[in-house]
């Protein structure tokens, strides 16, 4: 073949590859081109084996025409390239359009326990009533946690399946009327404290947990009768649950209190008409109160016939459990978000 017809065919070569890289849609399409016409085995190397045929002075002219056809080819490839990769970006762009005005999904928000808001409640209200708030140690002795609440040796709310005890003999407070003893210790009547906390008994079934909180409060002054108790009494169900739900006291017995008396309300579900919470009674037990024992005013140096006032204790998972409506004590502890959140 002359040299005429090998660059002819160069120029046909470049014309075929120059209109493929135009119709090219996709960069694997371009990259065929490219091996079709550039590879080891395209177009153009089966066109340069015909130098070998030339004369030798016809060499360097078809040389310079193949490298200029090869460099025209690798530009127009290289320019192929780049704007089908910028149309892929502007074609993924406008498909995963991003509006900047739409609300962010932002981050979970937490929500506070019912059982610290119940506290919360029961806190403020007591102290709109003059209670200040007073605490105590988890870890007890015998004395401030039975001795001094007028507990004998051998009651049994002093076994170990009632008690946590440790091994050096102290144990886990039972409930927090130890706070009482403490603040009566420091401070001298008159005296209203109200002493929230964390309690330890060995219980666990759907409506006790081993570990639950109570709140205690305490009144001590002159000429305090059961009276006082019951308006404070009637006051706090009042607010807290509403007035429409009536209360009673029922004669009890407390080592710590004499007289004593458990108190019931008015059914929260059924309001009075008897359902399976309430055993068709219509009334629910809230919590235990009284005046408090000479004994235990004895204990922390004080005479009942100077000082006289009332104690009352209260489970604030109860509380939680009647204000809500939950069934089971153990959803308290359970830490699932989605209890948590309905609050």
């Amino acid at each position: 073949m002359s040299l005429e017809h090998i660059i002819a065919a160069l120029e046909t070569l470049q014309s075929d590859a120059l209109d493929k890289i135009g119709r090219a849609q996709q960069s694997h399409q371009l990259e065929d081109v490219r091996l079709q016409f550039l590879g080891k085995k395209g177009r153009l190397t089966e066109v340069l084996r015909q130098l070998a045929g030339l004369a030798a002075e016809e060499r360097p002219q078809l040389g310079q025409k193949s490298n200029a056809v090869k460099e025209r080819l690798t530009q127009a490839i290289d320019q192929k390239l780049q704007a089908l990769k910028f149309a892929e970006v502007e074609t993924r762009m406008q498909s995963e359009r991003l509006d900047a005005s739409l609300p962010g999904s932002g981050f979970p928000r937490g929500h506070r326990h019912p059982l610290h808001l119940v506290m919360d409640e029961l806190i403020d209200l007591f102290a709109r009533l003059g209670y200040s708030l007073a605490s105590g140690p988890d870890v007890e002795d015998d004395w401030h946690n039975f001795e001094a609440l007028n507990i004998p040796a051998d009651h049994p709310s002093r076994d170990m399946h009632d008690t946590f005890y440790l091994e050096d003999g102290r144990l886990l407070r039972t409930h927090t009327s130890p706070v009482q003893i403490r603040a009566l210790k420091k401070q001298k009547p008159p005296i209203r404290i109200i002493a929230p906390g964390r309690v330890y008994r060995c219980d666990n079934d759907a409506s006790h947990s081993p570990i639950f909180h109570q709140i205690e409060g305490l009144a001590l002054d002159h000429n305090i009768s059961m009276a006082d108790l019951k308006g404070t009494l009637k006051h706090f169900t009042a607010e807290f649950f509403g007035p429409e739900f009536p209360l009673r006291m029922r004669p009890s017995f407390f080592p710590f209190t004499e007289p004593s008396a458990e108190v019931d309300l008015g059914c929260v579900f059924c309001r009075g008409s008897g359902c399976s919470v309430c055993k068709r009674t219509g009334w629910i037990e809230i919590l235990g109160c009284g005046m408090v024992d000479p004994a235990v005013l004895e204990a922390v140096g004080l005479h009942w016939e100077e000082t006289q006032g009332f104690a009352f204790g209260m489970g604030i998972e109860r509380m939680a459990m009647l204000r809500y409506g939950i069934p089971d004590i153990k959803l308290f502890y359970e830490n699932d978000r989605r209890f948590v959140g309905q609050f």
